[in-house]
């Protein structure tokens, strides 16, 4: 059992529950105005088990639309929806564990800032063309577009990744030899 707290222990330090905790203390002293973001982390307070719990059921919620997504391929209406609201659930599933202005924090630091937009936006239009537009072809590039940004923004969180696949993309389609 000791085993076990010391591996639970290790998990919260690696997630940053333990940082987060002392910031959530030190802001219930200061009696200042507060923003939003604070407000609304103030009022998430879960415990670690809670926090575990949630982040396994978005997260296996939002894989499996992601999988089912392609039982409907070839209709890019359909397959649109289920994979973005699949890609949705997968992406709020990393707020339970660090919490939702860490989440907003990470999402919007500068490096990748773009990666965050390009990805959420593409998800906006692929929602877009499939609720609105009833285009499959628009769905379908939007599809494309909201997969390869998906990609990127994952890549964002791994070191050097992102300039290690430029690169290899480079390689593959350069033309001089």
């Amino acid at each position: 059992m000791e085993k076990m707290n010391h591996a639970f222990e290790k998990m919260k330090m690696l997630v940053g529950l333990e940082a987060e905790d002392e910031e959530s203390a030190a802001v219930a002293e200061s009696n200042d105005s507060f923003s939003f973001m604070d407000d609304f982390n103030r009022q998430c307070t879960l415990t670690t088990k809670q926090r575990l719990y949630g982040f396994v059921i978005c997260l296996v919620s939002g894989l499996t639309c992601t999988l089912l997504s392609m039982l409907v391929f070839l209709h890019p209406i359909k397959f649109g929806i289920t994979f973005t609201f699949g890609n949705l659930l997968s992406l709020g599933s990393t707020a339970f564990l660090i919490g939702p202005k860490r989440q907003v924090t990470m999402m919007l630091d500068p490096v990748r800032i773009y990666a965050t937009a390009i990805y959420l936006a593409s998800m906006i239009i692929a929602l877009f063309c499939a609720f609105y537009v009833h285009n499959k072809l628009l769905t379908l590039l939007a599809i494309i577009l909201e997969f390869g940004a998906l990609i990127w923004y994952s890549l964002s969180y791994i070191p050097f990744a992102r300039s290690m696949v430029s690169k290899v993309v480079v390689a593959c389609f350069d033309t001089e030899f």
